[in-house]
């Protein structure tokens, strides 16, 4: 009888065994996934690093004379802190920003886009709403009204019934329809 349960034992120790192996292997598989999944990242930070390091460069030597590059000057900074686009920044804060006058900047805007600046910021401000929408639904159309940079959510709706023809629910409505 004591063999017949040392066996019992020894059997039941070795399924404890193989569950144990099995769960450090599922263990060690996933910690693989995300040791790759964690270089994969460095990497992109890496080249981030390194392409905003050109960008930089290359707005630190950008004619500002120059319109065009001084558009793209303004397209790449609102686009790299867009902690920028809150209802607070004008068009008088990104003359400062730009190191231009704000004559200066009324006829960039008049020439290259037929708007004034404070428009095109609200128009930038639109398209981030707009893709706040669509890439996230869990997002309340208050969080997407401040994350994009409107001062109320009243501002946020009449901006975009004016420019799309809907309001932000119809729009994130349409989208989940279409996708």
């Amino acid at each position: 009888m004591k063999a017949e349960e040392q066996i019992k034992d020894l059997k039941e120790t070795i399924e404890q065994l193989k569950t144990e192996n099995d769960q450090l292997l599922s263990r060690n598989m996933q910690l693989s996934e995300q040791l790759c999944m964690w270089y994969e990242m460095r990497q992109r930070v890496k080249w981030l690093k390194e392409e905003m390091e050109i960008d930089r460069r290359n707005l630190l030597t950008a004619d500002l004379t120059d319109d065009a590059e001084l558009f793209a000057v303004i397209e790449a900074r609102l686009e790299q802190n867009k902690s920028l686009l809150t209802s607070e920044f004008t068009s008088v804060q990104l003359a400062e920003l730009l190191g231009i006058s704000q004559a200066r900047l009324t006829r960039l805007f008049r020439n290259t886009t037929y708007k004034s600046a404070d428009d095109y910021l609200d128009f930038v401000r639109l398209v981030r709403a707009m893709q706040l929408l669509r890439e996230h639904p869990e997002y309340g159309i208050v969080a997407v009204s401040e994350d994009a940079g409107y001062k109320s959510v009243r501002t946020f709706q009449r901006h975009m019934q004016e420019a799309v023809g809907m309001t932000p629910v119809e729009f994130r409505m349409m989208v989940e329809k279409n996708s």
